[in-house]
């Protein structure tokens, strides 16, 4: 079960977006590297239309740990059919989202606000100045203003909508919707709702409402006042006794007195049951999946290409099927990016070649983003998609060996396709980057060819980068490996997908780009001379 938000804030002075962390291999469907390289920080910025910070945080951490459950996929694309179809509905969810986007910053100083003192000026968005009765009441009506527009909003029909609903209603049933309401009381150092004091009519120390002013407690304070003048040696009225001589200096009391006390025991330790209160964490991540789903609409309509929510479909291997695939973070807003269809269905294995600058990593990218992507209920970049659910994708680069490694370049990769491989099942997606450097050539057909052949015999599918046109050979003869290169036209990349092997790099080309050709390198010496 994913951890909700409210909790990866515990330990921040202030809630932050990208709070949650991918986990280790093996126990999600991406792990730390595969986050990394797959570059899933830029598909968030591309992807995130949501309004609120929790709503943020929420997609943020769908895409640190995509779903590998397909029902749950599936019900989560309904919800999002469903709000394109019900445009009430959507409308509702929007006003509701858009205001708790306006106010939700009452509820983040309430819970992670620093307490300045009573005569200290709030200078930063953190800071709280006073005793906090302003901030306490603004930060439990956001809670309460959320609430209730979902209980005034229509009814969905859909299974994913109807549990967020449902969610978000029984809030106001839980104790800690009663200490919000109020009044709180502080029995024996408990915090008690009115709910749980039930119709008791034992003395109660300490009753809590959020204002400096207390009835109750000021007609005491003002009894006894009058009560002292009664007795007083002093020859004026009692009337004027009281004020003049006892009301002024006790009303400067007062309010240091009463204020701090609430906020020192009363609004401090509420917030604290608050900021650690389940019900109140799964209530924010309802907010955020709700701001999620808008999310998705909205990043579908401002892409710039055809977006399309992908049919899943239960396989006993990986498959995917893309038409015009376009890559989420360099297509967004780039109306001359050049789609790609690609497929990989019972052929399990893809080798892809072509010279240096061509777009075989953007493709490659492409492809994982669209799996990752589809993996959070969320529409894809291309114009059909249908594919399997992943239960892992890994993305394997080049790494630079460490200096404690003892294994050198060869040994650092191989590490890394070894767990790659162990943690691999029939449903996985893998991509390699190049498999075998630091070898002789040789050693490197051997075992990248070993390596391969034994992510066939797995049966996922797996799409290898290489520049080793012999080795593509080789499984293409086989009929094991599908050859696929990026298409150059004029000395220049097209960025297109095309069948066939690559058997040329183009270095000298990348070269003279950056100037560092043999003409630029006998330039260098000759103007150094």
């Amino acid at each position: 079960m994913q951890e909700t938000i409210l909790k990866s804030w515990q330990d921040e002075a202030w809630p932050i977006v990208k709070s949650t962390k991918p986990l280790p291999m093996g126990e999600g469907v991406i792990d730390e590297t595969a986050f990394n390289t797959i570059e899933i920080d830029k598909v968030f910025d591309a992807v995130n239309c949501a309004s609120t910070t929790v709503g943020q945080a929420v997609l943020f951490r769908s895409l640190s740990d995509p779903s590998n459950d397909i029902k749950a996929l599936k019900a989560k694309q309904d919800a999002v059919k469903e709000l394109r179809n019900n445009q009430k509905l959507k409308e509702q969810l929007e006003q509701i989202v858009d205001s708790a986007a306006a106010n939700e910053k009452n509820l983040h100083l309430l819970l992670f606000g620093e307490f300045l003192g009573a005569f200290s000026q709030a200078r930063a968005k953190n800071e709280i100045e006073g005793y906090g009765y302003k901030q306490y009441k603004n930060g439990v009506r956001f809670i309460q203003d959320f609430v209730g527009g979902i209980q005034s909003a229509e009814m969905p029909s859909g299974k994913y909508l109807a549990d967020i609903f449902n969610k978000i209603k029984s809030f106001s049933e839980s104790r800690y919707y009663s200490l919000m309401e109020g009044p709180v009381y502080f029995v024996e150092g408990k915090i008690t709702s009115k709910e749980e004091r039930g119709d008791s009519y034992f003395p109660v120390p300490v009753v809590f409402k959020p204002q400096i002013f207390k009835p109750v407690l000021l007609g005491s304070i003002l009894g006894l006042l009058w009560l002292i003048s009664l007795f007083s040696p002093v020859n004026i009225t009692p009337s004027m006794r009281t004020f003049a001589v006892f009301l002024g200096p006790l009303l400067l009391l007062y309010f240091p007195i009463v204020g701090g006390y609430d906020r020192d025991n009363c609004i401090i330790p509420l917030r604290n049951e608050y900021k650690k209160a389940e019900p109140v964490a799964e209530l924010l991540d309802a907010l955020g999946q709700l701001d999620e789903l808008l999310s998705f609409m909205k990043f579908a309509d401002n892409f710039g290409h055809d977006t399309v929510l992908p049919k899943l479909e239960d396989a006993k291997h990986h498959r995917i099927n893309l038409t015009s695939a376009v890559n989420p973070v360099l297509g967004k807003g780039n109306s001359d990016y050049v789609g790609n269809d690609f497929t990989l269905d019972d052929d399990k294995l893809v080798l892809l070649t072509g010279p240096n600058s061509g777009g075989k990593t953007a493709f490659c990218k492409t492809v994982t983003q669209i799996q990752a992507l589809a993996q959070i209920g969320c529409y894809v970049p291309a114009k059909a998609a249908t594919m399997t659910v992943a239960d892992r994708i890994f993305y394997q680069v080049p790494e630079i060996s460490h200096l404690d490694d003892g294994e050198g370049r060869f040994g650092t990769e191989l590490k890394r396709t070894k767990d790659i491989f162990l943690a691999t099942t029939a449903k996985s997606l893998v991509v390699l980057d190049e498999l075998s450097e630091g070898t002789t050539f040789e050693e490197k057909m051997e075992a990248s060819s070993n390596v391969l052949n034994g992510f066939y015999r797995k049966g996922n599918s797996t799409l290898l980068i290489t520049h080793n046109h012999q080795l593509v050979d080789q499984f293409a003869k086989e009929g094991t490996g599908v050859p696929k290169q990026v298409e150059f036209a004029n000395d220049a990349p097209t960025y297109r997908l095309i069948s066939g092997i690559s058997r040329v790099s183009h270095a000298d080309r990348v070269a003279k780009k950056i100037g560092f050709s043999k003409e630029d390198i006998d330039n260098y010496l000759a103007d150094s001379k």
